[in-house]
């Protein structure tokens, strides 16, 4: 068994101020500003992991020949660190993080990172940059943490890279989208797909968001915020939009969600959800959910609200969708500036849990400091 991680740290030289530190988290946007430091650590066939250290933010060096600008190969995760009412800092299920980060490393042909090794990461560089993590009581604001790993040999040969760096950056964040958790529209693809059995999709990998940027733009251009994706083989069953799982409401007070079918990301929010709206009386069903299913409950009133999960956004109501020759709004919302009432009582459950105002009997939280 390989040793545990043990980080050397390097304080950068010029940290940022406290003044400008804290106009940063005063309106911290997301994924604009960063930490004075990161995480780095290497791994080559002949050494395994090694040079495991908290350093200075900075550029990365790396040849113009590294595998991963030419294979794209290279994967990454998102998660959250919350500051409680006690000022401590918490983790929201970082083990499910690195159980995916595992999975996805497997599917790029990229080295193991232990369960434990993952959270010394985050708790090494949070320990170091702990000033940057947003007070409590300041909204929803949070450190972003952004794990990685990238392929940087310099070799052309289409093969697993036999040198690869492990990196986290920490970003202080605010709602991923400006107007809080009001109803977006989705523009429902017919023309992309996201992924395919056998694929990447289920893998949280660069690629997979590059190929969904010219839906993004199709879907900006119809006046949407976001994109739901189609399966590939019918063309028929709702997946995934470009960064969030999608769930359904029923008027009889069922939730659906699409299966998890190998081309679906695995969110770690969306497996959260169903247990919370468990708890919350709703009967969930994880199944397979087709475009016209959504539309006709939607004109029928069958399917009151709509909405979507993931870790930067949290949860997301749905107030409308469009589509080629269609467009249809979502349900009576009735609080919360147009969320409806099981959309707002999940988002609440779950924002109470990980900032620490509710117990967390199944154990999701993991202090970092």
């Amino acid at each position: 068994m390989a040793d545990a991680w043990n980080f050397e740290v390097e304080l950068a030289s010029a940290p940022a101020t406290t003044e400008a530190r804290t106009a940063v988290l005063t309106k911290p946007g997301f994924g604009q500003s960063f930490t004075d430091h990161m995480v780095l650590a290497s791994w080559t066939d002949e050494l395994g992991w090694h040079d495991q250290k908290v350093t200075a933010y900075a550029p990365l060096k790396v040849s113009p020949a590294a595998a991963v600008l030419h294979y794209a190969q290279e994967i990454f995760e998102g998660l959250k660190a919350y500051r409680h009412e006690d000022g401590s800092v918490w983790a929201f299920r970082p083990d499910m993080n690195a159980a995916r980060f595992s999975r996805s490393a497997q599917r790029l042909a990229l080295p193991q990172v232990s369960q434990e090794d993952f959270i010394a990461a985050l708790r090494a560089l949070v320990t170091v940059d702990e000033a940057w993590v947003p007070p409590a009581g300041s909204g929803e604001t949070s450190l972003y943490l952004r794990p990685y790993m990238i392929a940087t040999e310099a070799a052309l040969s289409v093969r697993p890279a036999r040198e690869v760096l492990f990196g986290v950056i920490a970003s202080p964040a605010g709602p991923y989208f400006d107007t809080g958790p009001k109803p977006v529209s989705i523009w429902l693809s017919d023309t992309s797909i996201r992924a395919t059995p056998g694929g990447t999709g289920a893998a949280k990998c660069g690629g997979n968001y590059a190929a969904s940027l010219a839906a993004l733009a199709e879907a900006t251009e119809n006046g949407c915020n976001q994109v739901i994706y189609l399966d590939a083989v019918e063309r028929r069953w709702i997946e995934e939009s470009g960064s969030m799982n999608v769930f359904f409401v029923y008027a009889d007070g069922r939730i659906a969600t699409p299966e998890l079918s190998g081309s679906i990301l695995e969110g770690v929010t969306r497996d959260s959800v169903l247990d919370i709206a468990a708890d919350l009386g709703h009967k969930v069903e994880e199944r397979r959910i087709s475009a016209d299913e959504w539309r006709d409950g939607i004109r029928s009133g069958e399917i009151t609200e709509t909405f979507a999960s993931g870790t930067a956004a949290v949860i997301t109501p749905i107030g409308r969708v469009a589509w080629t020759g269609g467009d249809l709004t979502i349900g009576d919302h009735t609080v919360d500036d147009g969320v409806g009432p099981v959309t707002a009582s999940i988002r609440a459950a779950l924002l109470d849990v990980q900032y620490g105002r509710t117990p967390d009997p199944r154990g999701w939280l993991t202090r970092l400091t």
